[in-house]
């Protein structure tokens, strides 16, 4: 069931966007050749806990850490690790969220660690984009599907696959609300888009195929040729005068 957000909501869901965005803003800047994942989730739960909220991924369906930290050919949900030291030339994907007042906020983006080949740039830079060509269509009046489709096409039309098994999500007092938010659809279709809705659309775009795997783990995502992949987050709230990103970091 698709809960409208009221103001007061809204203003709450704000607030732990603005902690999201910036601790994913810290972790980011983070990135080097050398640092750890482990460290890197270090500095987001620091920074999290620094503002009185709590990170909102830690402990989510298990998972054991603060965010999911993905590097070159993993997709999402890579688990921070002190041994898994981040190389110069590799590509970072970083998803975290933080709760405060009891609601949450969610956020992600991939980061260059040195110097990255221009074929990982152009991934990075085609995903960032179609995260706003997707957040443009979130119109009140429009549908979940026009939203998907604008993503797809920009992406398919650069030569890159879209993930279909994992999507973006209604966010508010559970981080994972109705709807789901594809990054591929029909335009007029799905669920129609309405003032106070909040939603995290998050394209999750590869170099290659879209087909995936998941390691033992029970976590990491990978995709399954090996190429690279890349992902971008914001929330939104929708309103009567378009679409507005709650995770804009200052």
């Amino acid at each position: 069931m698709i809960v409208l957000k009221t103001a007061r909501e809204i203003e709450l869901i704000r607030k732990a966007c603005i902690i999201s965005a910036e601790a994913l803003k810290v972790a980011g800047e983070a990135v080097k050749p050398g640092i750890t994942t482990w460290e890197i989730d270090k500095i987001a739960y620091d920074y999290i806990k620094k503002q009185g909220a709590e990170p909102n991924f830690l402990n989510l369906y298990g998972f054991p850490a603060t965010a999911c930290i993905s590097i070159n050919d993993e997709v999402i949900h890579g688990i921070p690790s002190k041994k898994r030291v981040v190389r110069e030339g590799d590509i970072v994907s970083i998803d975290l969220g933080a709760k405060v007042d009891g609601y949450n906020g969610d956020n992600a983006a991939t980061f260059a660690a040195g110097k990255i080949s221009e074929e990982a740039k152009r991934l990075c830079d085609v995903t960032e984009k179609s995260l706003y060509i997707g957040i443009e269509q979130a119109l009140a009046g429009n549908r979940i599907g026009d939203i998907g489709s604008a993503i797809q096409k920009y992406c398919e039309e650069n030569g890159y696959g879209v993930i279909r098994e994992y999507t973006g999500h209604g966010v508010g007092a559970k981080l994972h609300e109705d709807p789901s938010v594809p990054n591929f659809g029909t335009p007029g279709r799905g669920a129609r888009l309405l003032p106070g809705m909040v939603i995290a659309i998050e394209p999750m775009i590869t170099q290659g195929g879209r087909a995936i795997k998941q390691l033992p783990d029970g976590w990491t995502v990978k995709t399954k040729d090996g190429k690279l992949a890349a992902h971008f987050e914001h929330t939104i709230v929708i309103t009567k005068n378009g679409p507005e990103i709650l995770t804009a970091a200052g």
